[in-house]
């Protein structure tokens, strides 16, 4: 204890590390003052109302950090530059050149692979602030007499706050501490912490208190359980031939590879809700057709979409998929095992070359199991805790708490890393 304290007094003490930790609260308050700046013609009371009847895009005003449940200049967060940045990755599979500029390329190469995540972040930003209008007018949020260039007003600024708050993440990254965009998310995740607060302390009743001390105990579990997940990993062990240069020995070192159970972190489950927007918005849009067969249809899938067995099993399996399909595209055992080969590494017990590549595949798709597993009960943790308790004031939100767990630990590591390389 006395250690962090130390250590925490050195952070404080250092005029560098004091200015970056200050620049970081600084961009943090302007993030949350545009969070509550709200666009213009909406109506406050159906917008409330629609956030109530939709499990799913509560999970999204998650990675908003309210700015969607306000309807604010910052409703669509950072979430069209993580997409943009899955686009890319993608591509990394389908077109060799962009896998090549971003793995051999160096610096230079991952600054033109952020760059162009950035070019298409806005018109990403733009469609989707226009589909979120287009829908909420459908369900009479906005105000009857908006007319379509208000509607197009209205797009052009939430797209302008995206892109805003995208380049204030960037400059977190650069002249603060942590990774800008987790710890906006992670800034908007624990600001909605005083309202799920005072709607227990509303709600409080005597004969709940078992409830509550249940609730505070299964919490603690859970804290305990995304701790372990996210930060176990599988040491594959390495070791260095030997290698004789004139009368020195050089090389026999051991080592290790460390391979994390959680490889993919909360990227399923950003894939797994988009999968699932995306069909939403579309019936939605169809109800509001002057067809019965093409409304009685979407009116159906709708009710489908928003029951929450077929919705929570989904959700489930979406993210067991994705965390395969997105490990495969981060991870590449034929890569890895080439680059040990040239190295003059190699797993004991393991030729080299191809048959490394099949060990690291077998550990890495039984490790994925369990971090998939992990993911998937995590992402439907609200619905099961809101199914047993009956109260969603109750419900511990798992994907956020996955990020402010996993922006926590990352946050602590690079302060401690801060704080260690002043020290010497």
């Amino acid at each position: 204890m006395s250690s962090i304290w130390n250590k925490f007094k050195l952070a404080l003490s250092d005029s560098d590390l004091r200015k970056r930790i200050l620049f970081v609260l600084f961009a943090l308050m302007l993030f949350r003052l545009g969070a509550t700046i709200p666009v213009p013609g909406v109506d406050r009371l159906a917008l409330d109302k629609f956030f109530q009847g939709s499990q799913l895009f509560g999970l999204i005003d998650i990675f908003s950090g309210g700015g969607l449940s306000n309807l604010s200049l910052f409703m669509l967060g950072v979430g069209p530059y993580i997409t943009a940045s899955i686009i890319m990755q993608l591509l990394t599979m389908i077109f060799p050149k962009i896998k090549e500029m971003y793995q051999e390329g160096g610096s230079a190469g991952r600054l033109r692979f952020a760059q162009y995540s950035r070019i298409i972040s806005v018109p990403l930003a733009f469609f989707q602030g226009a589909a979120f209008l287009t829908m909420l007018g459908n369900n009479g949020v906005l105000l009857a007499n908006a007319t379509y260039f208000d509607k197009f007003v209205m797009a052009t600024v939430v797209t302008a706050g995206s892109v805003l708050l995208m380049w204030i993440g960037e400059l977190i990254t650069e002249y603060g501490i942590g990774n800008g965009l987790s710890l906006l998310i992670f800034a908007g995740i624990v600001a909605r912490i005083p309202d799920s607060i005072s709607q227990m302390v509303y709600k409080f009743d005597m004969s709940m208190i078992p409830l509550y001390l249940g609730f505070i105990l299964v919490s603690i579990i859970i804290i305990a359980g995304v701790v372990v997940i996210s930060e176990a990993e599988r040491p594959i062990p390495v070791t260095y031939a030997k290698r004789i240069r004139g009368m020195k020995v050089y090389g026999g070192a051991s080592t290790y590879l460390p391979l994390r159970v959680n490889q993919a972190g909360v990227i399923p489950i950003i894939f797994a809700l988009s999968f699932l927007l995306f069909p939403q918005m579309i019936f939605k849009a169809l109800s509001a057709i002057n067809n019965e067969t093409i409304k009685a249809f979407s009116d159906v899938m709708n009710g489908l979409l928003n029951n929450q067995f077929v919705y929570g099993s989904m959700y489930f399996l979406l993210v067991v998929v994705f965390t395969y399909f997105y490990t495969a595209v981060t991870f590449d055992p034929e890569s890895i095992s080439s680059n040990l080969q040239k190295s003059g590494a190699f797993i004991p017990g393991v030729r080299p070359g191809v048959s490394t590549s099949e060990y690291l595949n077998n550990v890495l798709v039984r490790l994925t199991l369990v971090g998939s597993l992990f993911l998937g009960i995590i992402a439907v943790l609200p619905l099961i805790m809101q199914a047993i308790t009956g109260d969603s004031s109750l419900a511990i939100g798992g994907t956020a708490l996955l990020i402010v767990v996993s922006v926590i630990l990352e946050l602590v590591r690079q302060i401690d890393a801060q704080v260690s390389m002043r020290e010497y």
